[in-house]
């Protein structure tokens, strides 16, 4: 393969806000072949997330940061064009952590088979995928929704929110979705079921919460932090339950976090807020997978994919997670 040409994208340097492409290195190498136990993938798509600007970042976290001058990490899926292991077969397709290039070796213990026949491959970045399997275990094993209760989520119309709000449907809760704009307000209600939505770029959203949850909130799914969970705290349930998916209005601020100033409600309420990482349910992600592509061949399930194209288009569909552009969940087709 040593003939052949790996482009990949580069972290070149810790971004201030926002990433700009100058944050960004293209550069270009030899396919390596891989070793013992090992595959080689050529990528066919990349999930884009909000996730990937705290990786940028130095500091503690849930996972190591990205080096400067290392290959971006990046979930992707793509097909088996080398294998070393014998699980493994030329032709297959895989999901796992790519980082953001044309071509990525692999460990085959790493890797995820998955079936181009069940869904297309984009699905399994979204549903099928990590967002879904957000999704399926911070509400179900955090937020514990009873059908009859009322489950509010942010970021409705995004990868994970989306999501979420179908699961909490399937289970027999109301649903309430907050969303950017009156497109993606229209469509969590028409398209996805959900009872009602809330526009925070046009809506006050704490008199809409009143208005929609004369009951208060059972559930709330944050995937945004800031104001939005401070006005989803201040409308709790007793014995409400919050998640804490993401903060992604957080993510590009140059000052301090900021943090709740409601969170006392949580103690009135005798409520619980609890973080959730995706990663820490990666043993039960099987069942999750046959639970979800259920739902979806019931019909009680969409996947609805942004698919931008060309790996050189990187750094500007990535800011469109920031701008709230995506509608769905935000896909790069590298080839």
């Amino acid at each position: 393969m040593t003939n052949i040409q790996n482009r990949q994208v580069r972290l070149a340097g810790r971004p201030v806000g926002l990433p700009k492409r100058a944050d960004w290195e293209f550069t270009a190498e030899p396919v390596p072949e891989p070793g013992e136990g090992e595959v080689l993938v050529k990528v066919s798509y990349l999930s884009l997330d909000p996730a990937m600007r705290g990786w940028m970042n130095e500091g503690r976290s849930y996972i190591e940061p990205v080096g400067i001058g290392e290959v971006m990490r990046a979930l992707g899926v793509g097909q088996v064009i080398s294998s070393r292991d014998p699980l493994l077969a030329v032709g297959d397709f895989v999901s796992g952590l790519t980082g953001v290039q044309e071509c990525a070796v692999l460990k085959a213990r790493h890797v995820t088979k998955v079936d181009p026949r069940l869904a297309p491959l984009p699905v399994h970045l979204n549903v099928l995928g990590m967002p879904g399997m957000t999704a399926y275990f911070g509400l179900f094993a955090i937020g514990e929704p009873k059908a009859g209760e009322t489950v509010v989520v942010s970021g409705a119309a995004g990868a994970v929110g989306a999501t979420v709000g179908q699961l909490a449907k399937i289970t027999g809760c109301r649903v309430i979705g907050i969303a950017g704009g009156r497109d993606k307000c229209k469509y969590i209600v028409d398209e996805l079921g959900f009872d009602a939505a809330i526009d925070y770029k046009s809506e006050d959203v704490s008199k809409r919460l009143q208005d929609l949850c004369p009951n208060r909130i059972d559930v709330y799914f944050d995937n945004v932090g800031g104001d939005i969970l401070d006005a989803c705290l201040a409308h709790l349930a007793m014995k409400g339950r919050i998640v804490l998916c993401g903060a992604i209005s957080q993510y590009n601020t140059t000052t301090p976090i900021k943090g709740p100033s409601n969170y006392l409600s949580l103690l009135v309420n005798r409520g619980r807020m609890k973080g959730m990482v995706v990663m820490d349910y990666a043993g039960r992600f099987e069942h999750a997978v046959r639970d979800m592509a259920k739902w979806m061949a019931e019909g009680k399930l969409k996947s609805r994919e942004d698919v931008a194209e060309g790996l050189e288009a990187f750094p500007e569909t990535l800011l469109k997670l920031f701008s709230g552009e995506n509608f769905g969940k935000l896909v790069l087709k590298v080839a």
